[in-house]
């Protein structure tokens, strides 16, 4: 230890055996450290801090935005409804094309129903499936014994003609169809007895290329029914009404789309839409391209729902959302803002100038807003506690549709293409 000394120190305890002067330099040198780390991190914490509440603004903002829409949406609601037109006195027989696929509940009832119409010419109902071993083939067979007065015909065939099924299922069934209109509508579309009156008035009044209905959510079954029933009737509906009303979108829904057969020979027939994944939509996007223009009267039929578990509740939700991002990924991102719930909650957790009373006006709306389709179209009230949970879902299921492009649909998965056709997942 050459070239050392050491001291004794006041308390008696020896000095570092190092010089002086090293001693003093790092202890600057420390000391410049950690004020450097100090400001660094007192930098971090106010940047995270600025970043924090301005996220939580514009949270609250887009609550507030999403309070003010559901409030309006509400009064649209309630304005939608409309007597419908007067009959025509040339009124055309009327096919109507029914997809099946096993018999799910209450298929017997909305089949009998539109054997049932008060329309005075004839109609007739096709009804097909791709498998010999379907179980709604036996429904069929009843309901033909049950109203002989209607023709039912019943198309089973196996081929598979692309990969949508849906669509594969009705071009097998469309050579069969006898009358000069056509009406196509899903297996779970609940109709009453003045619907093919209605729509056949709707397109001979308007003499549009065809005429598609909006739809709101009826649930049978339990929890996850009413929450897919609820999806429908306190975000869909609403979304597509407002729409409607300003002219910011041009739908055609599955649930009945009804025109004649020389419009539907001028689009090519189904066969083009065997691979689309959003098939209505592409159908009334080929309507509108003949230079004719799908009308959605102001009437709406039901869409019966009847999911038995959370993951069919999720698939079916996430199947509707990425379909909606596929057809209009811009306007898709604006949904965020009809969060109202979820986007208070958020500017309430994350920031702390606004309090949580924005929550509860925001859940006001909300409930209003469901209140007020269950009052129009004269539905059964849903509890207001699963109109949270739905929203708390319905959020996670829009947030999770950006990352990915699957989508399952009758026990099959799919991968949805850039063009806005499908391929087998498997």
């Amino acid at each position: 230890r050459s070239g050392l000394r050491e001291r004794p120190t006041p308390s008696g305890i020896l000095d570092s055996p190092y010089p002086k002067h090293w001693d003093a330099s790092c202890a600057r040198k420390a000391a410049q450290h950690w004020r450097r780390f100090h400001q660094s991190v007192l930098t971090i914490m106010l940047t995270l801090n600025e970043t924090a509440r301005a996220l939580s603004e514009l949270c609250a903002a887009g609550a507030t935005l999403g309070i003010i829409y559901n409030l309006f949406a509400a009064i649209l609601v309630m304005r939608f409804e409309r007597p419908s037109r007067s009959r025509s006195s040339m009124l055309p027989s009327v096919t109507v094309l029914k997809p099946l696929h096993g018999s799910e509940p209450g298929l017997f009832n909305r089949l009998a129903c539109l054997c049932t119409q008060d329309y005075p010419k004839k109609l007739q109902l096709i009804c097909g499936t791709q498998a010999t071993t379907d179980t709604a083939i036996d429904l069929v067979r009843l309901l033909a014994r049950r109203h002989p007065e209607t023709r039912i015909d019943l198309v089973v065939d196996e081929r598979t003609r692309g990969t949508n099924r849906k669509i594969s299922n009705l071009v097998n069934m469309e050579p069969k169809a006898h009358h000069e209109l056509i009406v196509l509508s899903d297996s779970d579309i609940l109709v009453d007895k003045q619907f093919v009156s209605r729509i056949v008035a709707e397109l001979e009044h308007s003499r549009a290329g065809a005429v598609s209905c909006a739809y709101y959510g009826v649930a049978i079954g339990d929890i996850w029914a009413k929450a897919s029933a609820l999806n429908i009737n306190s975000q869909f509906l609403p979304n597509v009404i407002v729409a409607l009303t300003f002219g910011a979108t041009k739908p055609c829904f599955g649930s009945a789309i009804a025109m004649h057969k020389s419009t539907l020979k001028r689009i090519g027939g189904l066969k083009p839409f065997l691979d689309e994944l959003a098939d209505d939509y592409a159908i009334g996007r080929a309507v509108r391209s003949t230079g004719l223009d799908v009308v959605i009267p102001h009437f709406a039929v039901g869409h019966v729902c009847f999911e038995h578990s959370f993951q069919e509740f999720w698939e079916r939700h996430m199947r509707s959302s990425r379909t909606i991002r596929s057809i209009d990924p811009v306007g898709y991102i604006g949904i965020l803002f009809m969060h109202p719930l979820m986007l208070s909650l958020m500017a309430a957790i994350i920031g702390t100038s606004h309090p949580f009373s924005l929550i509860a006006v925001a859940f006001a709306s909300r409930a209003v807003l469901t209140s007020s389709v269950e009052r129009a179209f004269k539905l059964e009230p849903q509890r207001l506690w699963l109109v949270a949970v739905h929203d708390a879902i319905s959020f996670a299921v829009f947030v999770s549709s950006f990352f990915g492009a699957v989508v399952a649909w009758r026990g099959s998965a799919y991968r949805i293409l850039h063009d806005g056709t499908i391929e087998d997942e498997n």
